[in-house]
């Protein structure tokens, strides 16, 4: 990725990477390297399935740009839970996404995107509590209500996270 970046700029794999999210082709030596050698599979004839998109998220955890937000976001619906799962990972890492978009995630069928939501959601909060952007709260109290409502969740893990994202968050509100 860094022998990418050189070449081409942050900004341009960046996008190239978004563009992989949004189901884009952009040649096989950068699906070598954003998907490493499970890429060499797919270009002998293998299925692709979602790798791709999930290649391209994951990518934008290393390489970003703003203007790269729109596909992580979108990608949070994307049929695959795993690339859902990815841009939760993303949308944390970068705080990105609605609370709408976000708590949605918190419901979904997949064990693994819902713990990646509350994480996303968590980080999301923190970042507005301690910026001064949620100065009121609100978006705070209404992320803390569906952590704590994850609590309950039927998935041990999911729980575990949910209340490392509430503690996160209850730390960051003081």
């Amino acid at each position: 990725m860094r022998a990418q970046v050189a070449r081409e700029g942050e900004r341009t794999v960046a996008l190239r990477s978004a563009a992989l999210l949004t189901g884009g082709y952009e040649g096989e030596s950068f699906l070598l390297t954003v998907g490493g050698e499970h890429a060499d599979g797919i270009l002998k004839g293998a299925p692709s399935l979602y790798w791709p998109e999930l290649w391209g998220a994951r990518a934008l955890l290393y390489v970003w740009d703003d203007d790269a937000a729109e596909a992580v976001t979108a990608g949070l619906a994307n049929a695959s839970w795993r690339v859902r799962e990815m841009c939760a990972r993303v949308c944390a890492e970068r705080l990105l996404g609605g609370q709408k978009k976000l708590a949605r995630l918190t419901t979904d069928e997949h064990p693994r995107v819902r713990a990646a939501g509350a994480r996303a959601l968590s980080a999301v909060a923190v970042a507005g509590t301690t910026s001064g952007r949620d100065e009121k709260g609100e978006f705070a109290a209404s992320v803390e209500q569906t952590l704590t409502a994850m609590l309950r969740d039927p998935d041990r893990d999911v729980r575990r996270v949910a209340q490392q994202s509430a503690d996160a968050l209850r730390s960051a509100r003081g």
